[in-house]
């Protein structure tokens, strides 16, 4: 009896449960309704994420993170040879353009002068003076003498700097990456600023673009890209008169280059392409898709202006093919102009 509670007993058992299941299983499958080809057919189908052409306001804004610097001092440099004559300024001193800051007088040696008696026939030797050429370094710009070297009596030569000129003026200056400076392909005239604990946001003028600062260890802090990443350019404007900010307070620009009403957008992760033209794959009402190529135009950072090659209701790919999908970054720029 013992035997039979302990092995006869549980083999029973599992083998009934066993006969359980397999019919479970037969049920199922034979209640499970099919439709005819079901064999050729896939049980999913793998739909690609779609969107729809669709027309909208869109403006090109770069938002980049630079500071306020004291604009350059301008050179002064002698411009005749000679000795210095007379001082007219100092340092410190405020002049206009064109306020006179140096006297450099040349002397050069005349051949003396020899005449001869028709008479007798003698000749006379008369020396002449030295001939004396004094020349007035002016100023170039007006501002305050910051630095002066030139001293009275000392031999100057032409080119030596002997002055600099602050213009007491401030600038606004940041970096660039080559993906900001694409959608900056169209420099406009001015900036809003915002100095980090200053006035309230102001327009600065003069916008102009230069090259990439030097690099330096704490260049992306500066900047605020990322660590590692490279600037390809600068962008300055003016701090206009009258506005208190001070040279090293953080600054942020927002430069708009272009903005278009009524313009035909798609995502900028539709788009192969980053600068004027590009690739879309367009999907027809079977559901394929064909690549398309477009012109591009202005881009806020998130979506593309279609200048040409689609019509508002088309459907594109919301993603290249082929292409990791990635969150959308402001770092992904396109160049171009509204239309």
């Amino acid at each position: 009896m013992g035997v039979t509670r302990r092995i006869i007993f549980p083999t029973l058992r599992l083998v009934i449960w066993a006969v359980i299941a397999v019919t479970l299983v037969v049920i199922a499958f034979k209640s499970a309704p099919q439709a005819a080809g079901d064999a050729e057919t896939p049980s999913a189908v793998v739909t690609l994420p779609q969107v729809a052409v669709a027309k909208g306001p869109i403006t090109n804004t770069v938002t980049l993170t630079g500071s306020v610097v004291a604009d350059p001092a301008s050179e002064e440099k002698v411009t005749q040879l000679g000795k210095v004559t007379a001082v007219h300024a100092k340092v410190g001193d405020v002049v206009a353009a064109g306020a006179p800051l140096l006297e450099v007088t040349l002397e050069t040696p005349q051949d003396p002068l020899i005449t001869t008696n028709k008479e007798t026939g003698e000749e006379t030797v008369t020396e002449r003076k030295p001939k004396v050429t004094r020349t007035t370094m002016k100023a170039g710009s007006a501002g305050t003498v910051a630095t002066f070297t030139a001293i009275k009596d000392q031999e100057v030569s032409v080119g030596e700097t002997f002055a600099s000129i602050s213009p007491g003026t401030l600038s606004v200056t940041a970096s660039m990456l080559p993906e900001q400076q694409f959608r900056l392909l169209t420099i406009p005239t001015e900036a809003t600023v915002t100095v980090t604990g200053g006035p309230a946001p102001f327009t600065c003028t003069s916008l102009r673009m230069g090259t990439a600062a030097a690099a330096s260890t704490t260049g992306a802090e500066e900047t605020g890209n990322e660590p590692g990443a490279t600037p390809s350019a600068s962008i300055t404007c003016a701090v206009p008169a009258g506005t208190v900010v001070f040279a090293g307070l953080a600054a942020k620009l927002e430069v708009t280059a272009g903005s278009a009403e009524d313009a035909l957008l798609v995502p900028i992760t539709s788009v192969q392409g980053s600068v004027e033209t590009g690739n879309v794959w367009v999907v027809a009402e079977d559901g394929t898709n064909t690549e398309k190529a477009v012109k591009l135009g202005i881009t806020d950072g998130s979506q593309v202006q279609i200048v040409e090659g689609l019509a508002e209701g088309d459907l594109v790919l919301e993603f290249v093919p082929g292409q990791d999908v990635a969150p959308v970054d402001e770092g992904m720029m396109y160049g171009g102009s509204a239309g």
